[in-house]
């Protein structure tokens, strides 16, 4: 199991905390960055949902930036990754909601 967040992301440090007694590699982001073949599987499984647009990082780019699209602003900016990204036996799931809990099987 693969673990794309970040260390100082409380959604990340909750999520890490369930998956203690597991196999987890974590792959901080922001200081270890994200394979262009991770960057594109995680595209092809969330489309434009894989940005995050509610995030500091996608205020403070200009119309110009935002306008690049999805792939060019992950490779410049994986922050604006929507997190955490969890890859498994090829699945990948985003988001620590129920439904990635479930698909992982920490809840019904």
């Amino acid at each position: 199991m693969r673990f794309f967040g970040l260390k100082s992301c409380d959604t990340c440090r909750k999520a890490l905390k369930t998956l203690a007694d597991r196999n987890v590699d974590v792959i901080d982001v922001r200081a270890d960055g994200v394979l262009a073949t991770d960057r594109a599987a995680m595209i092809a499984a969330f489309g434009d949902a894989a940005i995050n647009t509610r995030s500091t990082t996608w205020r403070n780019l200009s119309d110009d930036e935002r306008a690049l699209g999805t792939a060019a602003l992950l490779a410049a900016h994986p922050t604006l990754m929507k997190r955490p990204v969890i890859e498994t036996d090829g699945a990948w799931y985003q988001g620590w909601t129920p439904a990635t809990k479930a698909a992982l099987g920490l809840e019904k």
